[in-house]
């Protein structure tokens, strides 16, 4: 008897867009398909056959009864084993395109339903791997899937970063673990476009760094003239500041909320040989904006990475508000003929309400503009061509 036969069985409605779903849209929700009692008491991370409305098998899918996205889809093969051989085989398609396009092992490896792994993200420092398994099927499956990534890699340490939001949508625990050898009692380094970086896999934001920037970062080094003088604001650990001190910038002020943070990035600029040509500042970013106007300050470059302002459909004119706003009042500081980058993550905010928020933002500074660039998440952030939400990172640039 196969597989197919024993697992349970889900049925689209008649209006779900089955067809969609066939040529690689990867997600089910709860209110498309048919719900009886049999399905409601399917365990959260279960497989299951998922069919049409005619009973026309479409795919093997991971079940969550408790999230609005019921099913996520596994494979086409029905009767797929998710043993250790297919982990493997998937962790190994995805190193292999990382291993093309870096030269040392500091990437994000696994990015989700792009690398067939849906809710799931893993980032590589060097010897460690961090796991953020936001998705019940996983969570499930998180020994099998540590093995695998220990075979394929031979990273020695992995950790479980068990932060956000999304795991708590999926009704799963917010305990980070220890999964593979000893947690690294302190940040570590990562080599970036030229700057040294430093990633706290235990106590930073999500997985300790964000790679996805890592272009855009490479996009303002260009920018930047020698001695020039640069603002990046919602620094993190300094992404964008310590990329164009790299690239010759004469002095960086990096503007954030977070202590821990700003403290990261000092270390960073301290491993990268640019201290002295780099100052913090911790504050809310717009009061700081506001501050460093009313102070008469002016900048060769200024960048502004904020976190999602609208991290859902029902936060969008909030959020795109919070985007003309960083515009308007970033724009201000920037001197004639100088540059103004300009990024969003959140996913409810596709690139052209995110670009005309930041143009009119500009336009009420009293700016004119010149839109120069636009940029997305690195190639290791690979999207689905299906699922717009995979796109999630925009970055524009333009010349004031």
């Amino acid at each position: 008897m196969t597989q197919t036969n024993t697992r349970p069985r889900i049925r689209l409605k008649p209006k779900a867009n089955a067809r969609g779903m066939r040529h690689g849209f990867p997600w089910v929700y709860a209110n498309d398909i048919v719900a009886d009692r049999r399905t409601r008491k399917i365990e959260a991370g279960a497989l299951a056959v998922l069919e049409d409305e005619n009973r026309a098998p479409i795919a093997l899918v991971a079940v969550n009864p408790e999230s609005k996205i019921m099913c996520r889809v596994l494979d086409r093969d029905l009767d797929a084993q998710l043993d250790a051989a297919w982990f493997e085989s998937r962790i190994r398609r995805a190193l292999a395109l990382r291993e093309r396009l870096f030269d040392t092992p500091y990437y994000r490896l696994i990015h989700a339903e792009a690398d067939g792994f849906p809710g799931v993200v893993i980032d590589r420092f060097g010897d460690a791997c961090v796991i953020q398994p936001n998705a019940a099927w996983a969570e499930a499956h998180l020994e099998t899937l540590t093995e695998a990534l220990v075979s394929v890699t031979g990273v020695t340490t992995v950790l479980k970063n068990a932060s956000g939001r999304t795991r708590g949508l999926e009704g799963l625990d917010d305990v980070n673990l220890t999964l593979r050898g000893t947690a690294p009692d302190a940040p570590l380094p990562v080599p970036m476009n030229g700057a040294t970086y430093m990633a706290d896999l235990t106590g930073g934001q999500k997985t300790g760094l964000f790679y996805d920037q890592r272009p855009n970062h490479a996009f303002a080094a260009q920018l930047v003239q020698p001695g020039a003088q640069v603002l990046d604001v919602f620094s993190h650990v300094g992404g964008f500041g310590l990329a164009m001190l790299a690239g010759g910038a004469g002095q960086a002020l990096a503007v954030d909320g977070s202590a821990a943070a700003l403290e990261l990035a000092a270390q960073g600029a301290q491993a990268s040989g640019s201290a002295d040509r780099f100052q913090t500042r911790q504050g809310d970013a717009f009061d700081v904006l506001t501050q460093l106007a009313d102070e008469g300050a002016k900048f060769d470059v200024v960048i502004c990475d904020p976190p999602a302002f609208a991290p859902s459909k029902q936060a969008l004119d909030a959020g795109l508000r919070a985007y003309e706003r960083v515009a308007r009042l970033s724009a201000s500081l920037v001197k004639p003929g100088g540059y103004l980058g300009l990024c969003s993550c959140s996913h409810a905010v596709d690139l052209g309400r995110f670009r005309d928020a930041s143009s009119r933002g500009i336009g009420r500074a009293g700016r004119q503009a010149q839109l120069i660039h636009t940029g997305f998440a690195g190639p290791d952030h690979p999207q689905l061509p299906h699922l717009a939400e995979s796109g999630y990172l925009k970055a524009v640039f333009y010349r004031l």
